[in-house]
């Protein structure tokens, strides 16, 4: 996989590849494990010998003789010392080589799976984000840094194509309406008195509006990512019932029976970013729906597998859902692929779900989709309930009052 940079960005890169190249050179920690562990053996030696030495002082200071009286007499205490220091200076040269040699290869078998990181490291800063470490051994602070450094390639590697594949369409969604602009004035040139002007001013129109609407979107999708809304305490009931009454003449016009079944559900949330959820949902359910005698459930209230939460569900009818609906929510991702569909009364922009999905990471919500045996599809959407009675929105103890 290839990175393409932007100018800033190869002069940050330039910049802090500078700093690396001026930082001064120090030990390598293979080095500092060497003189570690040499210094410890060293150490525990000449500690020994120390010992030994000190044992040594407690002999007496004349000849010493053997048991039988014709022996000759063995050495004196100066002898035996002198002895002992001859042999602890080469025991302790011998330990200091032993050490270093030792703590070499040690250093070198523990620093081993560090060394993988690093150069896997290096590929994913180079751009190669589909390499993977795959550390194996017993678990280990290695091998548990490598799962963690694997799992991080794997989802910088789904950030970086999904990214790739938003910047493609959004790029080809914005083209499209401009290229049809273009093209009409092309011909309205070429042949001015062929023309009907109220029918290119209408065509030209509806093209500019599509291309507001998409840009529009994208200003919506980023400021959702970056920016956390206000929330407070609220009714999700009350939110599904405004949304509904936007739908409804569109779910009538199409012939989709909308059913609902709104019961209480206390949420903490931003009301003005969840009525557009429910709303999105809504409309992605009427325009997804079957042709004719489509249905369209919502339904909203406790949810029972989450005690404390609420819950909003809404299921359609429709054709049956193929492939893995998780990329359903991928910005311009459309049911039946990224282009639009042939009909323009149910042709989108494929940026409904895609907002839903940021408005429920907004919340730190879930948001399941399912899709129903016979067609269509279920969404539920899972929303943090409110704090204590004691707490307001914010989390914090509310003043005493009347």
């Amino acid at each position: 996989m290839n990175r393409r940079t932007a100018p800033g960005q190869e002069a940050g890169d330039t910049e802090r590849g500078a700093a690396r190249t001026a930082r001064p050179r120090r030990l390598t920690a293979r080095m500092k494990l060497t003189l570690t562990y040499a210094l410890f053996v060293f150490g525990s030696g000449a500690l020994s010998l120390i010992v030994v030495y000190l044992a040594m002082r407690f002999l007496p200071n004349y000849p010493l003789t053997a048991v039988n009286p014709q022996a000759a007499a063995l050495a004196t205490r100066p002898d035996i010392l002198q002895a002992l220091f001859t042999a602890a200076g080469v025991t302790l040269l011998l330990l200091a080589l032993l050490g270093l040699g030792g703590g070499w290869l040690i250093a070198g078998r523990v620093l081993r799976p560090l060394q993988e990181i690093t150069r896997a490291a290096g590929r994913a800063a180079d751009g190669s984000l589909d390499h993977r470490i795959g550390l194996t051994g017993p678990r280990d602070e290695f091998t548990e840094l490598s799962d963690t450094f694997d799992d991080m390639l794997a989802r910088l590697q789904r950030s970086f194509e999904a990214q790739q594949r938003f910047a493609a369409n959004a790029s080809h969604e914005l083209r499209t309406p401009l290229a049809v602009s273009r093209t009409m004035l092309d011909v309205a040139v070429a042949d001015p008195d062929g023309q009907d002007y109220r029918q290119l001013v209408s065509r030209l129109s509806e093209t500019n509006r599509r291309g507001i609407e998409i840009t529009d979107a994208l200003l919506e999708l980023s400021a959702l990512d970056h920016t956390p809304p206000a929330t407070q305490r609220l009714d999700l009931a009350d939110t599904a019932r405004g949304a509904v009454d936007a739908v409804r003449e569109e779910a009538d016009a199409r012939g989709v029976t909308l059913t609902t079944d709104i019961r209480p559900a206390p949420a903490t949330g931003n009301d003005v970013l969840l009525r557009q959820l429910v709303v999105n949902l809504l409309h992605n359910a009427v325009r997804h729906n079957l042709p004719t005698d489509g249905t369209l459930t919502l339904t909203t209230g406790p949810d029972p597998a989450r005690p404390g939460h609420a819950l909003l569900t809404v299921a359609n009818a429709g054709p049956l859902v193929a492939g893995a609906v998780d990329r359903l929510t991928e910005p311009f991702l459309r049911g039946g692929g990224r282009l639009a569909g042939p009909d323009p009364a149910r042709r989108g922009h494929g940026l409904g779900l895609a907002i839903v999905a940021s408005i429920v990471r907004a919340h730190h919500a879930d948001l399941a989709l399912t899709p129903n045996p016979e067609g269509g599809l279920t969404v539920r959407v899972s929303l943090p309930g409110p704090p204590p009675d004691d707490e307001g929105p914010s989390g914090r103890a509310r003043p005493d009052g009347p």
